[in-house]
């Protein structure tokens, strides 16, 4: 898998790439990131990669030709197609459904963005996708590269100290993940739930299928619907929900 980024700050990545779970898949080459400073495909001295809009109006725009220059350099270097995906307001958002399927993916070309946006021919002409990281504006797309880069990452075979973890994520399911308890058993006046002391596997499966089911009931009902909709819930599932007071 590769994932090749233009952008004006590649010295953002270089930490991320050294640290936590994921270096190890960075390190040995399964996820291989490519950087591609976009100033290195300025034509003028002053490397510059940037102009005004037209029309007027604050900020500046990323100009086409260093980008197409950018893109085709990559290109030329990669020996599968890929597609570009663009970092943008615009986008839409980005799921756990869309990380899996770049998960099992050869990887992709990500842009980012940065002043008041590309210009919007080579959106039209090179951008195959756009995607968000939510209802917010950022100062460049370098922070949702990272995420997108961490997200993938770690679905990748043996990254994860346990090959099952990233199995019982949040969304992995469509659902929100359950609670979770450690040392001490008991803090103060909490305890631990006895059920998960018990040594009993059905009891304690059982009882973290009611907790997602009723957390995610509470706080995001618009997964359960869209459960329901999949058929994603059980008949012991429904009943559970039909008995939650919300």
């Amino acid at each position: 898998m590769r994932f090749d980024i233009v952008t004006l700050f590649p010295e953002l990545f270089d930490p991320f790439l050294k640290v936590g779970v994921t270096r190890r898949a960075y390190t040995t080459g399964q996820v291989d990131v490519r950087l591609w400073p976009l100033r290195d495909h300025a034509d003028n001295t002053y490397r510059r990669v940037d102009d005004r809009a037209y029309g007027g109006g604050p900020g500046m725009v990323m100009l086409v030709e260093p980008l197409e220059r950018a893109l085709a350099a990559i290109r030329a270097d990669r020996v599968e197609a890929a597609p570009v995906i663009l970092f943008s307001p615009a986008g839409a958002t980005l799921t756990q459904s869309r990380v899996q399927a770049l998960a099992a993916s050869p990887g992709a070309i990500l842009v980012c963005g940065r002043y008041e946006g590309l210009d919007q021919r080579f959106i039209d002409r090179h951008v195959d996708e756009e995607l968000s990281l939510g209802d917010f504006v950022l100062s460049g797309g370098e922070l949702p590269a990272l995420t997108l880069l961490d997200a993938v990452t770690r679905l990748q075979p043996g990254v994860l100290n346990a090959a099952a973890s990233h199995e019982q994520d949040s969304f992995s399911d469509g659902l929100l993940d359950c609670p979770h308890y450690s040392r001490p058993e008991t803090l103060g006046d909490d305890a631990v739930p006895p059920v998960l002391l018990s040594g009993h596997h059905a009891h304690i499966a059982t009882w973290r299928r009611e907790r997602q089911l009723e957390l995610t009931a509470r706080r995001r009902p618009d997964l359960i619907a869209a459960a329901r909709q999949a058929g994603r819930l059980s008949r012991a599932d429904e009943l559970y929900l039909s008995k939650i007071r919300l």
